[in-house]
């Protein structure tokens, strides 16, 4: 993918699920009982909705873009936000939804790292690159959140 605002468009969608998801894990945990990971997950979505509007900004977008099927550039024809989210339900506990989103974030990091290693564009290259550090640094939280849940 070399065009940059096909990327950003890819990044909004990505980031718009990212925080719908987020947005349902929190509710979930809330209904749980455990307000800690609510409020983690709260602070996720937050995250995920700054990065929808900094990707909006930078492309010039005014509204969401809409990406034809032939456009789409997903690994294995799905975002990488959506894949494996089919399976929640009101049963899944805390460390199932935490694990949950660990592998949301590990596929958004692929896509993102993915993208700046094939590019030519280097502007591309730089926002990719930044994007996926941003999603790195969201994988190291949540494992550290798994460790914490795991020895609990």
């Amino acid at each position: 993918m070399d065009d940059l605002h096909l990327f950003l468009a890819h990044a909004i969608q990505l980031e718009r699920e990212a925080a719908r998801h987020y947005e349902e894990l929190t509710e979930q945990m809330q209904t749980a009982g455990n307000a800690e990971v609510a409020v983690f997950f709260r602070q996720m979505a937050v995250f995920s909705r700054k990065h929808l509007g900094e990707a909006m900004e930078r492309g010039g977008f005014r509204t969401v873009p809409h990406l034809r099927p032939d456009q789409l550039r997903w690994p294995d024809g799905i975002s990488p936000e959506n894949a494996g989210w089919e399976g929640i339900d009101g049963f899944t506990d805390v460390l199932g939804a935490l694990e949950l989103a660990l592998e949301a974030e590990r596929r958004g990091h692929a896509f993102y790292a993915g993208i700046a290693a094939i590019t030519h564009n280097v502007r591309l290259k730089r926002m990719a690159d930044e994007f996926a550090s941003e999603e790195a640094e969201h994988v190291a939280e949540l494992e550290k959140w798994i460790d914490r849940c795991a020895a609990a």
